[in-house]
């Protein structure tokens, strides 16, 4: 198969379950625009020239190049990814992590989830997208508010499933309820 139409079905297939969970929570807008970028020149030559289907052609070009270009143009212009949410920490010149926003929050666990379900394929579980943040060495880098809610809903999800945890994500977590108040 062609590296390109294959990079973009899978890049499509991701987008098409992004948008289909945000509506069941009622995230239409984020739904709508989720990962436009992919499609641009700059981002999709990248994933075309360093797909493989079974995983992101960021890792790949960052294995051979040692960075990604593609990633970097990507985090840049997709604020459901916690590395847009960087500013000056106060009192410092060094940067660091910021709170997310409740509907990019939202955004980025339903992307989570999503790139299980592409990647994993049969292999999915509702437990898929938390292991992947316990294994992840970037988790460090998500202000330690974003990371609290997010092991939060993970874990829900691998324990409760997708119904129930849409469900939460919808009646609490898009209403802004404060985190002291979340119950599983």
């Amino acid at each position: 198969m062609n590296k390109a139409w294959g990079h973009f079905k899978t890049i499509t297939r991701h987008r098409h379950l992004v948008m289909k969970q945000c509506f069941r929570v009622g995230l239409y807008r984020n739904g709508l625009l989720h990962d436009l970028s992919k499609y641009s020149p700059t981002e999709f030559r990248i994933g075309a020239k360093y797909y493989q289907g079974t995983r992101s052609p960021n890792a790949v070009e960052r294995e051979v190049c040692g960075h990604s270009t593609a990633w970097m143009h990507h985090k840049g212009r997709n604020k459901h990814h916690f590395e847009y949410w960087t500013d000056l920490v106060p009192g410092t010149v060094h940067y660091g992590p910021v709170p997310m926003p409740t509907r990019y929050f939202v955004e980025m666990v339903m992307d989570r989830i999503a790139a299980c379900k592409v990647y994993k394929g049969e292999n999915y579980t509702d437990g898929a997208a938390l292991e992947y943040l316990l294994s992840a060495r970037d988790s460090k880098d998500l202000h330690p508010d974003t990371y609290e809610k997010l092991l939060f809903v993970l874990t829900m999800l691998k324990e409760k499933g997708e119904q129930e945890t849409f469900c939460f994500i919808r009646e609490v977590v898009l209403k802004e309820v404060p985190f002291s108040q979340w119950q599983a």
